[in-house]
């Protein structure tokens, strides 16, 4: 599949639609402006990949809706040249979005075929993030930490302990916290030992998964 212009009429028409939905942040529209959907996705879907909705791909996952994705990541505040975390890179969506804002990412996937699969399609398209690991997203990458930002794209039951630890002073966790549905949690790491909470709206995604091993 190529990016035509077409597709990125689609871009700047779901970029407005998430306007009305209420998302203010400009560098983050202009990533879902810039970054081409259509190709993380299976080609049978291709005339509905700017439709602001989910879609399955390998090993039982899904790409995010624009909208979460958008919202996510705006309540990172991304700047250029902060260490992102992603925990669930999935198709490499949210990378690339995390990638246009020009943060440095590491990012984690535990299913061995999409990890396959997304190393293939990164290299393919040039997307580059600093570390791209196969592995538990529960455990983090605390080789890689402080992390300004940290961006959780799966469902976890609780706030896994070793994320919190992985932050830097005044870096953000964003996270859906919940089994069957979720609340979207932002947690700043405001010191040492003390951490600032704030629910940001009701959520559903695919379960995190642990390695009980």
């Amino acid at each position: 599949m190529k990016d035509t212009l077409k597709h990125r009429g689609k871009r700047n028409q779901l970029a407005e639609i998430l306007v009305t939905k209420g998302i203010e942040d400009k560098a983050v529209l202009a990533a879902i402006r810039a970054v081409p959907r259509h190709l993380f996705i299976d080609s049978s879907f291709e005339d509905h990949a700017y439709q602001d909705k989910a879609f399955p791909i390998d090993a039982d996952q899904t790409i995010s809706q624009p909208y979460t994705v958008a919202f996510q990541t705006s309540l990172l505040h991304v700047k250029p040249g902060d260490r992102i975390l992603e925990i669930g890179t999935g198709s490499g969506y949210q990378t690339a979005v995390l990638l246009h804002l020009k943060a440095r990412v590491y990012t984690v996937e535990r299913q061995l075929s999409l990890f396959k699969k997304t190393s293939l399609f990164f290299k393919k398209m040039g997307y580059r993030p600093k570390k791209f690991l196969f592995g538990d997203g529960y455990k983090g990458m605390p080789e890689e930490a402080p992390f300004d930002g940290i961006i959780v794209t799966a469902g976890a039951p609780e706030v896994p302990k070793p994320l919190l630890a992985q932050l830097a002073i005044g870096g953000r966790l964003v996270i859906p916290v919940g089994v069957a549905d979720q609340t979207m949690m932002v947690i700043r790491r405001s010191s040492e030992r003390k951490f600032e909470r704030q629910s940001c709206g009701a959520f559903r995604f695919v379960p995190l998964l642990e390695d009980k091993n």
